[in-house]
C-alpha cells in the first residue's frame, strides 16, 4: 500500500518537530546526577552526560551560560543542574540543554526553594490582598523563637527600650533542625487557640540556607497563611529571605527590627513608614515573583522560537567534529608513533652498526673458541711430551748411568763395547751419571 505523499517524513523533519514538541511541553526542568564523559573543546562549550544507577542523559552547556558557574565540572561529581530538554538532530539524540549548574548539596535546597515557592505562589499563599494588617494597638506580643538564642535577647532588649509596658509572650521552639518546624506550626497554633496575643513574631538570627531551612517548609506556609493572628516574619539578616518571609503578613529584616516594627506609639510617623516599608517591600517581592513567573513563560515561548537553538545545533555540531578530528589525530599518531617504532627496529637491524656489532660478537666468541682450543691442545701436546719424555727416560743411558754403570769412549770418541779394541796406552774417556774423566789404558784383560 502506497503512503500519502504528505504523510512521508524526512528524518531532519521528523527529528525537528520532535525537537519542537520535547522543547514545547516539558519547558524548563531541574536535573540532579553524576557527571561523566565530560569534555570542553577549544570553543568554551562543556558537553558531559548526566547519569544514575539506571540511565544516563547526553547534555551540554554552552558558553555563554556556564561562565556564570563558580566551579570546574569533574567526572564523578554529583551535580544539580536547571535546562531544558532538545533533540540534536543530526543525530536524533535528546540531550538537555543546561543553563544553570550547582553543587549537588546546596544546589538541590536551592532547587527546591525555588519550586516551592512557584509553587505557593501560584498557589495564592503570597497574595497581597490576604495579608492582615498590624492591629491598632498592641500590647501583648508572641514571640515564636528559642529561649535560648540571640534573637529573642535582642526582642526584649529593643521592646524594653521603646516601649516597656508591652507584654511578651514566649512561644519556645527549636528554630534549626529536622523537626523544627512542626514545633513552630505547634507553636502557631497554641497562639491562635489561645488568642493571648495582639500579634505574633516568628523570628531567629540569621545561618546558612541549610541552617534556616525549617522556615521553608511547606506545612509552616499553610500555618502561617492560615493564622488567624497576624505574623510578622523577622527570620535571619537582612539578606536572607525564606518562605515564611513571603507568607507572613509583614516581613522585618533582623528580629531587632522587627520588634521595633511592633512597638512605640501606633501613630508614631516613624512606626508608619517602617510599616509602609514591609508592605512595599512584601508587594514589591509579590510583583516579582508574578514577573518572574510571566518572564519564564516568555522565555519558553522565545526558546522555542530562539535562533541561538539552531545556532546551538550547528556549534555543537562543530564542537563534535573538533573532538571527533582531534580524536582521529590522535589515533593517527599513535599509529604514525608505532609504525615509526618498527621501521626503527627493522633499520636498527639492518644497520651496519648492528652487523658490526653483531660480527664482533662473534668475533669474540670465536677468539674465545681459539683460546680455548689452543688451551687444550697445548695441554694435550704437553701431556703426550711427558709421555714420551717418561718413555724416553726410560731408555736413556743416562737412566743407565743413574744405577751405577759408566760409558766409555776412545780417543776418537767412540763407545767402547769391547776390550778387544784397546791396547795398553790407550787414552779413554769415560762418562759418569755426574761428570766424567780421562784414563790411560795399562793393561787389557779380555773374556
Amino acid at each position: 500500500m502506497q503512503a500519502p505523499k504528505n504523510d512521508v517524513y524526512t528524518v531532519s523533519r521528523l527529528n525537528g518537530e520532535v525537537r519542537q514538541l520535547l522543547e514545547g511541553q516539558l519547558g524548563r526542568i531541574w536535573l540532579s546526577g553524576e557527571i561523566s564523559n565530560y569534555s570542553s573543546p577549544s570553543s568554551g562549550h562543556w558537553y558531559l552526560t548526566l547519569k544514575d544507577s539506571h540511565s544516563q542523559i547526553r547534555a551540554a552547556m554552552f558558553k555563554g551560560r556556564n561562565s556564570t558557574v563558580t566551579f570546574r565540572p569533574a567526572n564523578g561529581q554529583q551535580v544539580l543542574v536547571r535546562g531544558s530538554i532538545s533533540v540534536y538532530e543530526p543525530r536524533g539524540d535528546y540531550q538537555l540543554l543546561i543553563d544553570a549548574m550547582f553543587p549537588a548539596g546546596d544546589g538541590m535546597l536551592a532547587a527546591q526553594y525555588e519550586a516551592l515557592k512557584m509553587k505557593l505562589a501560584a498557589e495564592g499563599l503570597f497574595a497581597l490582598e490576604t495579608k492582615r494588617p498590624l492591629p491598632e494597638s498592641i500590647r501583648r506580643i508572641g514571640v515564636i523563637t528559642s529561649p535560648t538564642g540571640a534573637a529573642i535577647r535582642d526582642v526584649l532588649h529593643v521592646l524594653k527600650r521603646r516601649d516597656p509596658g508591652i507584654e511578651v509572650v514566649i512561644y519556645p521552639t527549636a528554630v534549626q533542625g529536622k523537626d523544627a518546624d512542626r514545633e513552630i506550626i505547634r507553636a502557631i497554633e497554641l497562639a491562635n487557640a489561645r488568642l493571648e496575643v495582639d500579634v505574633l513574631l516568628l523570628t531567629r538570627g540569621g545561618g546558612s540556607l541549610e541552617d534556616l531551612w525549617c522556615f521553608n517548609s511547606e506545612a509552616l506556609a499553610h500555618a502561617i497563611y492560615n493564622s488567624a493572628l497576624t505574623i510578622v516574619s523577622a527570620v535571619g539578616h537582612e539578606v536572607d529571605t525564606s518562605i515564611a518571609d513571603y507568607v507572613a503578613d509583614m516581613r522585618a529584616p533582623t528580629p531587632s527590627a522587627g520588634a521595633e516594627l511592633l512597638s512605640g506609639d501606633q501613630s508614631d510617623k516613624g512606626h508608619k513608614l517602617a510599616a509602609t516599608f514591609s508592605r512595599l517591600q512584601q508587594s514589591w517581592r509579590h510583583y516579582l515573583l508574578g514577573s518572574q513567573a510571566r518572564l519564564a513563560a516568555l522565555q519558553a515561548r522565545l526558546d522555542r522560537h530562539d535562533p541561538k537553538r539552531a545556532l546551538g545545533q550547528q556549534i555543537q555540531r562543530l564542537d563534535e567534529l573538533e573532538l571527533r578530528l582531534g580524536a582521529a589525530m590522535d589515533k593517527r599518531l599513535a599509529r604514525q608513533a608505532m609504525l615509526l617504532e618498527r621501521l626503527k627496529a627493522r633499520l636498527e637491524r639492518q644497520s651496519p652498526a648492528q652487523k658490526l656489532r653483531l660480527e664482533a660478537q662473534r668475533l669474540g666468541y670465536l677468539d674465545a673458541r681459539l683460546h680455548a682450543a689452543l688451551k687444550d691442545t697445548l695441554e694435550d701436546a704437553h701431556s703426550r711430551l711427558g709421555q714420551v719424555a717418561h718413555q724416553l727416560e726410560a731408555v736413556s743411558p743416562l737412566s743407565t748411568l743413574s744405577r751405577g754403570y759408566a760409558i766409555t769412549k776412545d780417543s776418537d770418541g767412540k763407545v767402547l763395547q769391547s776390550s778387544a779394541n784397546l791396547s795398553s796406552g790407550d787414552k779413554v774417556e769415560t762418562q759418569l751419571k755426574s761428570g766424567r774423566f780421562s784414563a790411560e789404558v795399562i793393561q787389557v784383560f779380555t773374556d
